[in-house]
């Protein structure tokens, strides 16, 4: 049954909450922008590819943002609650600590249940088109624009330079465009001036051009054969192809095997299908490296005890192969090693991405589980954490929020990297910051529960003062004696 206590710490709660949540995700999506901003810039992007980018970065981020606002969210509630001294009187009323977080509770083990279900529904496709989008973006040419005095390669087999370009951005002079034709022939326009204009369509990129000449030499160089022309003209008109320049979206589907994009079921049938990968080499093994060492079939007969003296009396290999077969046997030994070395050596490479693919599938199984659980761990931090520094605002929870959301994103980050590099199981270093956090919440939810000064700055000046007191007492009692 919902009571009057519960409707006003929820209602304390949602502000805050939504308010946090907003910025921090636009804080992480900004620190995406950042990272790529070298990727993005003079590309021409419109405003459509600009919000679908930004729609799917937040999209991403979403799991995130989460723990990161109901951190901060509950140490602003509760500190107000404190600041405004309506935790003392809840707790005058005989009403426990954990009474009245048990609302708050209730809602952040909702939000885990909805961040788990978006990490594992939405999150893959929302990847899935974030990688496509990015990739699209990063491969395209950057924006046609061409400078005066500067040589511009950005259009495929062309070369081209302007003298000077009118204010009006369209009127050119002394211009030179060069073609490329990966030969040592020479194709190049030289031309006084001329007007440069993309067609309505966007299409392409019509020059007209006055007063100059075309050279253009054909035939094998320094040859009889050779052939070069020099053309005039009082008018000539050059189109360009800017369908280069365009934005061409790549399909979802290339890039549908990386395991931030699958789901939980999609990466525990992945996930057994690479945990049985040990017979498969094992039988690779046997076909492609056993052939070259005959002598493994011998390996579980009793050839080797046999009980004839000839064996017990030979001491080296070699004694047993007469002198004019020793060179090529040894020769053929060598080949046959080193082909059953390079078969090894292309197995292990194969054998040890299949392992580290692996180990990517059961961090990312992990991970939809961690990031979920994270909300409820970091809210049982803050809710305690406001309790006891009994502030308000955005000031002294906002430090505490940022102190401890590092140490999660450090600890986070670092079991990640331990699992990767196999220094940790993939079930030790997700889990990290999940086993390292949940002590420090019940920590400070025990000292909430009694009332602790524990970050009260008048609590701390008088024990320095009294423990100054003793030292000085002390000291007057050593001169004394």
């Amino acid at each position: 049954m919902i009571k009057k206590l519960d409707i006003l710490i929820i209602r304390a709660f949602i502000g805050p909450f939504l308010a946090t949540f907003l910025i921090s995700l636009f804080v992480l999506v900004m620190q995406f922008f950042w990272l790529y901003i070298d990727d993005l810039v003079g590309k021409g992007l419109d405003f459509g590819t600009l919000a679908y980018l930004t729609g799917m970065v937040a999209i991403t981020w979403v799991p995130l943002a989460l723990p990161l606002a109901l951190l901060l969210s509950s140490i602003m509630t509760f500190g107000n609650l404190g600041e405004s001294f309506e935790i003392v009187a809840i707790k005058a009323a005989g009403i426990p600590l954990l009474r009245f977080m048990r609302p708050l509770l209730i809602v952040t083990l909702f939000i885990s249940g909805i961040a788990f279900l978006f990490a594992n529904n939405i999150i893959p496709v929302a990847q899935l088109k974030l990688a496509a989008v990015k990739y699209d973006i990063i491969v395209s040419k950057p924006a046609f624009d061409i400078k005066e005095g500067i040589f511009y390669n950005k259009i495929e087999g062309y070369i081209i330079k302007f003298g000077k370009k009118d204010k009006d951005d369209s009127t050119i002079h002394n211009v030179v465009i060069y073609k490329k034709t990966y030969n040592l022939q020479d194709n190049l326009l030289i031309a006084e001036s001329g007007i440069m204009r993309v067609t309505s369509d966007k299409k392409f990129l019509e020059f007209t051009l006055k007063n100059g000449f075309n050279y253009e030499e054909k035939g094998p160089r320094m040859s009889v054969n050779t052939d070069f022309q020099k053309t005039g003209f009082k008018e000539y008109k050059k189109i360009f192809d800017l369908n280069s320049f365009k934005l061409n979206r790549s399909e979802d589907s290339s890039f549908k095997y990386d395991p931030k994009m699958l789901s939980v079921r999609q990466l525990n049938t992945t996930i057994d299908s690479l945990e049985t990968m040990g017979i498969y080499y094992k039988k690779r093994a046997d076909i492609e490296v056993n052939p070259y060492l005959p002598f493994a079939k011998y390996a579980d007969s009793i050839w080797p005890k046999s009980d004839n003296a000839s064996f017990k009396k030979i001491k080296k290999f070699t004694a047993m192969i007469p002198d004019s077969l020793r060179g090529a046997v040894s020769d053929k030994s060598i080949n046959q090693v080193n082909i059953s070395k390079s078969n090894i050596a292309i197995l292990e490479q194969d054998y040890l991405q299949k392992v580290q693919s692996l180990r990517n599938h059961e961090i990312e199984w992990h991970r939809k589980f961690t990031l979920s659980v994270a909300c409820l761990v970091l809210f049982l931090i803050g809710a305690p954490l406001g309790a006891i520094i009994r502030k308000g605002g955005l000031g002294m929870p906002l430090v505490f929020a940022i102190i401890f959301f590092v140490v999660f994103h450090l600890l986070n980050t670092f079991g990640e990297k331990f699992a990767k590099a196999f220094e940790l199981t993939a079930l030790q270093g997700m889990w990290l910051s999940t086993l390292v956090l949940i002590p420090i919440g019940a920590f400070l939810t025990y000292k909430a529960m009694k009332d602790s000064q524990l970050f009260n700055q008048e609590y701390y000046y008088r024990t320095f003062k009294r423990f100054r007191l003793f030292l000085a007492n002390f000291s007057f009692s050593k001169r004394s004696s």
